[in-house]
């Protein structure tokens, strides 16, 4: 996975090939943050100048940034995997609620 993380914020990278550069975004907020560079030490260096620059200008504008998540998900699935799902948290013993945080940290590189 190509991410970086500062102060809080989340980003996505991935290689433009045809222009030869790093391209970057903030993941998580609904306002549109990204960032550019073509070495590796100028993608860090525009990543923190751009979640600097975004906190700069909420607070400019008199908004907070957008915030963490809740923790709070909601989400369907199959009758059948919701069954099979509740049977596995059953059986090793959790909640279904701690079961899936326990999925969910795995899938995604363990828990925070």
């Amino acid at each position: 996975m190509n991410t970086m993380t500062y102060k809080g914020f989340s980003a996505r990278v991935e290689f433009d090939g045809e222009d030869d550069i790093f391209v970057g975004r903030l993941a998580g907020i609904d306002d549109v943050v990204g960032f550019h560079a073509d070495t590796v030490e100028g993608l860090k260096a525009a990543f923190h100048e751009a979640v600097n620059d975004y906190l700069e200008t909420c607070r400019k504008l008199g908004r907070a940034p957008m915030k963490a998540y809740s923790g709070k998900m909601m989400f369907r699935v199959a009758p059948e995997l919701h069954a099979r799902a509740a049977r596995a948290a059953e059986l090793s013993g959790k909640s279904l609620n701690q079961w899936a945080e326990d999925v969910f940290a795995e899938a995604v590189g363990g828990k925070i």
